[in-house]
């Protein structure tokens, strides 16, 4: 039988595992699929995400760099198990995104420039 004191303890446990599930959503506020959707998001040829907007919010930027620094840990591993180097890895991987990439998603050109997928 629990005891008095142990109800405060199991209530803490249980809020903080809570916080550690949302926080990550309270802290980007916005996900990867909105982001680009909206098009505060779009794909680069080098395999990572950019800012078509040059005033975005700091939610997106996080965001963004979070998803970033994640996919920049996998391209390493790739190039590293496969004897490859990294820009060859990122080169593909950002080919295959802007693949993948829904029509009307912005997509860096090669140029600089973001236009919408056709």
């Amino acid at each position: 039988m629990a005891t008095s004191n142990q109800h405060p303890k199991t209530l803490f446990v249980i809020l903080s595992c809570l916080l550690i599930f949302i926080m990550p959503l309270v802290a980007f506020g916005i996900t990867l699929d909105e982001a680009k959707q909206q098009g505060r998001l779009g794909e680069r040829p080098d395999g990572y995400l950019g800012l078509p907007q040059p005033s975005s919010s700091p939610d997106t930027v996080n965001l963004m760099k979070d998803i970033n620094n994640k996919r920049r840990e996998v391209y390493r591993g790739i190039a590293e198990k496969n004897g490859t180097a990294l820009s060859a890895v990122e080169a593909l991987a950002g080919k295959k995104a802007i693949e993948k990439t829904p029509s009307g998603q912005l997509i860096m050109q090669p140029n600089g420039t973001w236009t919408p997928k056709p």
